[in-house]
């Protein structure tokens, strides 16, 4: 079941802070397939704002649009007011972090070696390349693993070591900061889908503008600032996660019914399911 254009539900999120990145009349096709249509979004410094949405809803395909990996067929996408293409590589590697849902890395190298990869767009020191690196698997807590061959480790210690990767390329994106994950908790465990999103969004309490594919809703819910639903290669659903998480518009999208309630220890939305004979 599909929101009608009566019931369709558009929670833009208002926000006086600055406008990163401005995509307008995204359009995306292939074969008879729609991927993207005609799709304008705005995202803002200081945010995490969530991609959700059912499966082949279009939310990783927007993801590569807006870090042009993929080239739409039609629309544009800015940076700071500059069109995308206007943007030389190197410098945009700078600014622009990605955390693609897979990595393709088969050589021998040790995670340590992995991250200090994210370092080739900065001409960095080697004093300074210790530092970044140091900084970046602290953080991302993978001290543990920096000897550890990368085609040895498990799919969640991967991706753990592809995130410190990226947060080392951003070392040197000074108020210019953009921050794409898509679905960075996939293969983590409790925890560390908890640490990888509390991360997420101290990158936008620092100013960087954060946006994060996810499956997880009730993930979302707690860690994001804005949630845009998609639904067809369009938006269905964008606001606040109080404001977008109501059991219509989930079962509308979804297609199976949930209750929405505040969760006990904090000041946010949760998401109960179950089996369709318990409602």
């Amino acid at each position: 079941m599909m929101l009608s254009n009566s019931e369709k539900v558009d929670f833009t999120a208002s926000s006086d802070k600055v406008c990163v990145i401005q995509a307008r009349d995204l359009s995306l096709q292939f074969g008879d397939k729609v991927l993207l249509n005609h799709l304008d979004i705005d995202i803002h410094a200081g945010e995490v704002t969530a991609l959700l949405g059912p499966n082949g809803a279009g939310k990783s395909t927007l993801l590569k649009v807006l870090c042009g990996e993929i080239k739409p067929k039609s629309g544009t996408v800015s940076f700071f007011d500059q069109p995308l293409n206007n943007w030389a590589r190197e410098e945009l590697a700078c600014h622009l972090g990605v955390l693609p849902q897979h990595s393709a890395l088969s050589f021998a190298f040790t995670a340590k070696e992995v991250v200090e990869l994210g370092a080739i767009p900065l001409q960095l020191t080697s004093p300074e390349l210790k530092e970044a690196t140091a900084s970046s698997m602290q953080y991302v807590d993978i001290n543990n693993l920096a000897k550890r061959l990368y085609p040895t480790l498990s799919g969640g210690e991967k991706q753990r070591v592809h995130l410190a990767r990226v947060l080392t390329q951003l070392s040197k994106a000074g108020d210019k900061c953009i921050l794409m994950l898509d679905e960075p908790t996939s293969a983590l465990d409790l925890a560390h889908q908890h640490h990888t999103l509390q991360i997420a969004q101290n990158m936008a309490m620092q100013g960087a503008a954060v946006i994060v594919v996810l499956h997880d809703l009730n993930l979302a819910a707690q860690y994001t600032d804005r949630m845009i639903f998609l639904n067809e290669g369009e938006i269905k659903a964008d606001g606040t996660p109080t404001e977008v998480l109501t059991p219509k518009i989930i079962d509308t999208l979804y297609g199976w019914p949930v209750s929405v309630h505040t969760h006990p220890t904090g000041d946010f939305p949760y998401l109960l399911s179950a089996n369709h004979s318990v409602f």
